[in-house]
């Protein structure tokens, strides 16, 4: 098995509920950060990390997604014909940025059956998975920062990030000791435990290097939380065999599948553009919060 990640996963058939009606009929993925759609953030932070080939998991509702990807002749052309440069080199860019596939999730069943669905995707190698809810502002690539660890140590990763107190029942919590600065070796993992209840204060987010043998833990994986197929229980069956990692990220982490997140996040991403940033800074001060 290589030991270079080419491939990655996006798990991208979810209803969206938490943004209804917005989500009614447009995927969520698909909700801008200022002007750029969630999942092309995310592509985005792939590629930035070395990933060649991805392949989206999508559910009914999701066309807006292959549509995103794929060349707009009717759009390109009227950019050409209107001499807009610029804006023709970013659309015609969007549908270059590498190569990606599609493949349905008929039943919505949770994460784990999603990464199911790329089992002849990737069926010999390592490979990412991300979330596009998850949106990481860091230095280096969220996603890099995860296949640093994976080449180094051979086994999956997890990305994590500090939650403190009751807010840490959202997520999956690992209890880990920490081998170098920042990375730590799982022990255990438990699916949104209650928070006096919790391992520790390190939560998995929406970042992972798994390998092939993640499939069959899957399928032999029995629903948990929610009624769903959790991944953090297939991969903790994979913890009696095997080794796992965890990287607790460098960065920002915002939460841009939760409403109050998404806000956030898109004034975060505003303020540092270099054609709003301004602007928008000085709108925000003449703002009478009081």
């Amino acid at each position: 098995m290589t030991n270079k990640i080419r491939k990655a996963v996006f798990p991208a058939a979810g209803l969206g509920t938490r943004f209804l009606p917005a989500t009614k009929a447009s995927p969520k993925e698909m909700l801008p950060l200022v002007d750029k759609p969630l999942i092309q953030v995310s592509v985005e932070e792939a590629v930035a990390s070395g990933i060649e080939s991805i392949l989206i998991v999508t559910g009914r509702e999701k066309a807006p997604i292959e549509n995103h990807f794929d060349i707009s002749f009717e759009l390109e052309q009227l950019l050409k014909e209107r001499k807009k440069d610029e804006l023709f080199d970013m659309v015609r860019g969007i549908s270059e940025i590498t190569r990606i596939s599609y493949t349905r999730q008929k039943q919505a069943l949770g994460l784990g059956h999603a990464i199911l669905q790329a089992s002849d995707f990737t069926p010999n190698e390592a490979f990412a998975v991300l979330l596009a809810d998850d949106v990481v502002d860091s230095e280096v690539p969220a996603m890099k920062q995860l296949i640093d660890v994976y080449e180094k140590y051979g086994d999956p990763v997890v990305a994590t990030m500090q939650v403190e107190g009751p807010a840490i029942s959202r997520f999956g919590v690992i209890d880990a000791e920490e081998v170098e600065p920042n990375v730590f070796r799982v022990r255990d993992m438990v699916e949104k435990p209650a928070f006096e209840e919790a391992p520790s204060d390190l939560a998995i987010i929406g970042r992972y290097i798994l390998t092939p043998d993640i499939f069959p833990a899957i399928e032999n994986t029995k629903k948990g939380a929610g009624g769903e197929i959790q991944i953090t229980d297939a991969m903790r069956d994979l913890l009696e065999e095997r080794p796992l990692y965890a990287v607790k990220l460098e960065g920002t982490r915002h939460d841009a599948g939760d409403k109050l997140g998404f806000l956030i996040a898109t004034v975060e991403f505003a303020l540092k553009r270099d054609d709003l940033g301004n602007e928008f800074r000085e709108y925000l001060r003449s703002l009478d919060l009081s």
